[in-house]
């Protein structure tokens, strides 16, 4: 049998706050927003998308998509993110999914291929992206750390719903440390000439960005 492909899932909910609230997704970068960019990316990666996002969906109406919201009240953060691709997945009858972000436009076309192949031999298929520290970052928090955990960018595995959902429920809100709890792994991608996983959160990130397209 061949191996399942994971389901894609789009992480749309969070407040930006520091581009002035709103759907950050909708911004333009090269005259496509930063939502479509991530859909054209990941779709080809995965067995089917949807959009985590909360408030009306129909907003999203345009990209065709399913938007699944999260089912812990408040913004619990990415995690509860995870969880709604989660339960959305195990309705398909698929176990796993990937996530991305969808401020994330420049995110590896291999990523789905390269977290699946860090997950080989794993019982419950649990993997984080990471980059490199470079420069001044290498010498900053964390320092123990080489590398850059990127939370939003993973793969993951329907068993552990549950698991995810009792651990948020009671508070949990940081993703490294639930991953950690459960052996996850890490598929490391290279930062050069710039980091894939690069997110835009201020106008001036948005500038970065039409500059990196040029």
């Amino acid at each position: 049998m061949a191996e399942q492909k994971p389901l894609g899932v789009i992480l749309a909910g969070g407040l930006a706050t520091r581009m002035g609230g709103g759907d950050k997704g909708r911004l333009q970068v090269g005259g496509q927003s930063l939502l479509s960019r991530v859909v054209d990316r990941l779709g080809p990666q995965v067995a089917g998308l949807a959009l985590n996002a909360n408030g009306d969906p129909e907003r999203f109406a345009d990209l065709g998509l399913p938007v699944i919201a999260d089912s812990i009240e408040g913004f619990a953060g990415p995690l509860a993110g995870v969880l709604a691709g989660l339960d959305w997945a195990a309705e398909q009858g698929v176990e796993t999914i990937v996530t991305a972000a969808a401020d994330t436009p420049f995110f590896p076309q291999d990523l789905v291929a390269r977290l699946t192949a860090a997950a080989q031999g794993m019982e419950h298929p649990l993997v984080l992206a990471t980059t490199p520290r470079t420069g001044d970052e290498a010498l900053k928090s964390g320092g123990r750390s080489k590398v850059n955990r990127h939370p939003a960018f993973g793969l993951w595995p329907v068993a552990l719903r549950d698991d995810l959902r009792a651990a948020l429920n009671g508070g949990l809100r940081k993703v490294v440390l639930w991953t950690d709890q459960h052996g996850g792994r890490e598929a490391l991608f290279e930062a050069d000439p710039f980091d894939p996983f690069f997110n835009i959160n201020t106008p001036e990130d948005l500038a970065r960005a039409e500059a990196l397209l040029k």
